[in-house]
């Protein structure tokens, strides 16, 4: 980008109880834990990393990172 401004790298941080350890599936999409949208790829691991570690003791939960800049410009450009 121009001006010295960066581009915008936004990722989203959610997660929720799935349905079974080998699927994506979620128990119940209404319970879902939308941690929240990130600028960059760290601060969302860091979310992430939190948040999967104080759920540890629940297999069936999971966290996952959703790389919103590559759904927005799927290009790259």
């Amino acid at each position: 980008m121009t001006d010295g401004v960066q581009k915008q790298l936004p990722h989203l941080v959610f997660g929720g109880e799935l349905v079974s350890l080998d699927s994506t599936d979620f128990r119940d999409l209404s319970k879902l834990d939308i941690v929240g949208i990130f600028p960059n790829y760290a601060s969302a691991h860091a979310a992430w990393k939190a948040k999967a570690q104080s759920t540890v003791d629940n297999a069936h939960m999971r966290y996952f990172v959703v790389h919103l800049h590559r759904l927005l410009d799927p290009t790259g450009s």
